[in-house]
């Protein structure tokens, strides 16, 4: 499965704050190859100052669920580079992080960054909210997958195979050359069909897997060096790896 192959990492908690919670619970065997993981973060108290959240990037498309304003949720995506975001001193969201390419943008766009005002769009977030008033985590699952099976029903998220094709091959894709081979693509179909279904160019594309792959522990997948290594860590994420890693749990 490609949620197995490509594992990606989507914050960086702050080490410093140990009262907010941070679950991840896996889709159905149905639902994997289409979602990556559900998500919940809460404040378990408020906290004494703001929470700054270091979004990671991940070519993940996220449907994102406000559990203090039952009216605010959306759909939203990073760029190539990581984000901060200040999320107050109390908050709850419970989130769906879909696989790279699997979100239709033609059927229902993605904004970017984190959605802050009521959701006016044609899906059922609003109602799908209420029903996510549940304990923790767990509960939610079967309300979350149940709006999934809807969504891959209406054709609004499908399985990618481009993106499935990269995944597989993850360990040779070292170049968009390599990535146009594993999906037997040229570099131009390559181009088109990857920017229309992930909104990455395949350079772009590249630079979020490798920075993934080096969060999974491989610090060195696909750089030249070292040094090359941890410059491009830190213009993708604005930390070198030692400050990151100090500072951060991903």
């Amino acid at each position: 499965m490609p949620d197995a192959i490509y594992d990606p990492k989507g914050n960086g908690k702050d080490k410093s704050v140990d009262t907010v919670t941070f679950v991840e619970a896996e889709p159905p065997e149905a639902l994997r190859g289409i979602v990556h993981r559900y998500l919940w973060l809460k404040t378990d108290a408020p906290l004494a100052q703001d929470y700054r959240f270091h979004a990671l990037p991940d070519a993940c498309t996220y449907v994102v669920f406000d559990q203090r304003v039952r009216t605010v949720a959306g759909v939203t995506k990073l760029r190539a580079q990581s984000e901060e975001f200040n999320l107050g001193r109390v908050f709850h969201f419970v989130n769906i992080r879909f696989l790279p390419g699997v979100w239709q943008e033609a059927r229902h766009p993605a904004v970017h960054g984190l959605v802050e005002t009521p959701y006016a769009g044609l899906l059922p977030l609003q109602e799908v909210n209420a029903q996510l008033d549940q304990p923790g985590l767990d509960a939610c699952v079967p309300v979350l997958s149940d709006f999934v099976t809807g969504l891959v029903r209406d054709g609004i998220v499908a399985r990618n195979p481009i993106t499935e094709a990269i995944f597989a091959h993850l360990d040779d894709v070292k170049s968009v050359a390599d990535m146009a081979r594993a999906t037997g693509l040229s570099a131009r179909q390559l181009q088109r069909r990857l920017k229309q279904s992930t909104g990455f160019s395949p350079h772009d594309f590249l630079k979020v897997l490798r920075l993934q792959q080096s969060l999974n522990g491989e610090d060195t997948w696909s750089y030249a060096d070292q040094s090359h290594f941890i410059h491009s860590f830190r213009n993708a994420t604005g930390y070198t790896p030692g400050r990151y890693a100090k500072k951060f749990d991903v």
